[in-house]
């Protein structure tokens, strides 16, 4: 079983979950597993913390953290997974298979907070909310019902987690940036590209995604983190003066 010790760390995040039904049944899969991590960001009800299907979970309901925002949702987690079921969308991001991408999670748990993403029931997740992951996974359905219950999507992923129990700490001494991290140059290099103008000469409807994305695959360990800041702030004062 996987140690207990880093159930702690995996945050559950649900996004615009419509059905208090199915966020009820999200949080029994997140109770069945042995986790309690779970966030949702801007659910359709107020009143999910009494969904009746949350048999034997109503501590993680009760515990559920609320949040407006992705971004504020994974601040603290250094690797933010999205799930798709794919269908026709055209995606800007690695997309690995289940079996494949919870070994990279446990990998991952092994020495810090990982956030695995869930969408909407109607319309999944969107191109922005997948701007803030760094890869995303699929679980293999067949094409003539490619789609799964938001309850019973989170109980497969957790259970594919969970199911080999080994779990790597050879990563402890080399800490990564967290999303929040991320976040903060990503928003520092957008204010530089608008001071010099370049985002005027080259116009993009979603540059702040793309950029969001780009800055991802860096991969920075924790210590850069401060250098690159302190580079972008210098610049956007030495553009503005």
């Amino acid at each position: 079983m996987f140690p207990s010790d880093r159930f702690d760390l995996l945050r559950v995040v649900l996004v615009a979950t419509r059905n208090p039904l199915n966020l009820g049944a999200a949080a029994r899969a997140v109770s069945n597993f042995g986790f309690s991590g779970l966030r949702v960001v801007n659910p359709f009800q107020a009143a999910f913390r009494e969904a009746r299907s949350a048999v034997g979970a109503s501590t993680v309901l009760l515990r559920a953290e609320e949040y407006n925002s992705v971004a504020e949702a994974v601040a603290d987690c250094t690797l933010v997974v999205g799930t798709t079921a794919v269908r026709h969308r055209r995606l800007q991001h690695p997309l690995r298979r289940l079996e494949y991408g919870a070994r990279m999670i446990r990998k991952q748990l092994g020495s810090s907070s990982v956030a695995l993403l869930f969408g909407s029931e109607k319309f999944g997740l969107s191109n922005e909310d997948l701007s803030y992951c760094h890869w995303l996974m699929r679980i293999p359905t067949c094409e003539q019902n490619i789609s799964m219950n938001l309850g019973q999507a989170v109980a497969v992923c957790l259970y594919e987690i969970v199911r080999d129990g080994k779990v790597s700490r050879q990563t402890e001494k080399q800490m990564f940036a967290t999303a929040g991290d991320y976040e903060r140059i990503t928003n520092l290099l957008l204010d530089a590209m608008y001071a010099s103008g370049y985002l005027k000469q080259r116009p993009t409807r979603d540059a702040e995604e793309r950029l969001r994305r780009l800055i991802r695959r860096l991969n920075l360990p924790t210590g850069d983190v401060a250098a690159w800041l302190g580079i972008l702030r210098q610049i956007s004062w030495k553009l503005r003066h």
